[in-house]
């Protein structure tokens, strides 16, 4: 049993932006979010830049429980998942037991884990922590939480699932829900991805390898894919989550679709926890297996969402992974990466670059990557510069790249083009 999957509902929170449209406006228009960590102090590190939301949990709904007890990423991923089953007007209209959870997090409640241990330690003072405090911690430590937040939110009885699988975590988890109701698991799902990690942790371990940009004077062009001044990427936060329905069920009820998804794949590199082959083949490999489940040629994709962190490894290895994958087809697609705009939010990006590409098809619009003034040679695709780009957009391709080795893709098309 195949059956085939759409998407009926996107809700997000980004840095910049609270809400889909928001999120799409800023980004057709270029706009960075990229400024001067305030959510720590970053006097102490190398790195003291980031993509912060402008999230206030109680603005935006949660009740006094919520604000206290959830960590800020599983609240901005309840708001998102609000967003998106309004956006997909459910109603009453789903089964609870054919519904299922799955999100992605790398990191998990990394906020509220450092919050908790500093108060109940005495800022590290105290090796017993069992003093009295917080009751909520082993909540905390477990980040499947998460996703039993939004299934008793919704009203969710089916099976539901956290995906780990660092930065690819938010096309995996996606992906999981695609193949969960492609086999007939399910019928629906509330799928996506959700990060909060700007902590003094995260930021301390990606110093320790000098993976994230030092333009700390110039905050706003901080975040550089593709550009040769590049010199690192730049850690974020947010949220993208989905309502997924077979297309049975969303024809049925007569939903609006963005996107149907057509291909998923993940590989492995198994070659370093950090490190990429500049050859690209495991992220080519992805790629290619995708366009297969899709029964696409490459000459079928209009746009590439690329990985484009900012690093020069990174950059080098996904251009040389797509010209293996797509060919000639490679120097014409237009490439982008939002990520110049709104960071690397670690295991939430690959959702909203899921966002993005829904976004992209609907409007016919290739958001830019924003920075890109002075391009690498070595990178020779049409990686959009600057200014968003009006593309027909019947195809798109996304691409992760994670620590440990992850390459994953993703192919979504136009319920047109599906036909």
């Amino acid at each position: 049993m195949s059956r085939r999957v759409v998407i009926t509902g996107i809700g997000v929170v980004a840095p910049g932006s609270v809400g889909r449209e928001p999120f799409w406006t800023m980004l057709t228009e270029g706009r960075t979010a990229t400024r001067t960590t305030s959510l720590c102090d970053p006097a102490p590190f190398r790195s003291r830049v980031s993509a912060e939301c402008d999230f206030d949990p109680s603005a935006e709904g949660l009740c006094d429980r919520q604000v206290a007890e959830l960590d800020r990423a599983a609240q901005m991923a309840l708001v998102a998942s609000r967003e998106a089953v309004a956006d997909a007007q459910w109603g009453g209209s789903y089964a609870p037991g054919r519904t299922g959870v799955i999100l992605g997090s790398a990191v998990g409640a990394t906020m509220n884990l450092e919050m908790i241990y500093r108060q109940l330690s005495d800022d590290g003072r105290l090796w017993h922590v069992n003093a009295p405090g917080p009751s909520h911690l082993y909540s905390q430590f477990i980040p499947s939480s998460f996703v039993s937040t939004l299934a008793a939110e919704h009203h969710a009885e089916g099976p539901s699932t956290l995906v780990s699988t660092g930065c690819t975590s938010g096309v995996d988890a996606v992906g999981t829900a695609f193949e969960m109701i492609q086999d007939g698991y399910i019928d629906s799902a509330i799928a996506g991805a959700t990060e909060a990690p700007i902590a003094p942790i995260t930021i301390a371990c990606f110093d320790a390898i000098r993976a994230t940009s030092t333009y700390n004077d110039d905050p706003s062009t901080a975040s550089r894919p593709f550009d040769a001044s590049r010199g690192g990427f730049v850690l974020g936060e947010g949220s993208a989550v989905f309502v997924l329905e077979s297309l049975e069920t969303a024809l049925a009820r007569d939903a609006r679709i963005y996107a149907e998804l057509r291909g998923y794949a993940s590989k492995c590199n198994a070659f370093h926890m950090t490190g990429l082959r500049s050859d690209g083949n495991e992220l080519a490999g992805a790629v290619i297996a995708a366009m297969r489940q899709a029964a696409i040629e490459s000459s079928a994709i209009d746009y590439v969402n690329a990985h484009g962190s900012g690093t020069k490894q990174n950059d080098l290895h996904e251009t040389n992974a797509l010209k293996k994958a797509l060919g000639e087809h490679a120097y014409q697609v237009p490439i982008s990466s939002i990520k110049s705009m709104i960071g690397h939010s670690l295991g939430a990006i690959g959702s909203l670059e899921i966002a993005a590409c829904a976004l992209a098809i609907r409007d016919n619009i290739v958001p830019p990557t924003a920075n890109l003034t002075a391009p690498d040679p070595e990178l020779d695709l049409d990686y959009v510069p600057v200014h968003a780009r009006q593309h027909q957009t019947e195809t798109a391709l996304t691409t992760a790249s994670g620590f440990g080795g992850f390459q994953s893709a993703m192919v979504l098309s136009s319920m047109e083009a599906s036909s």
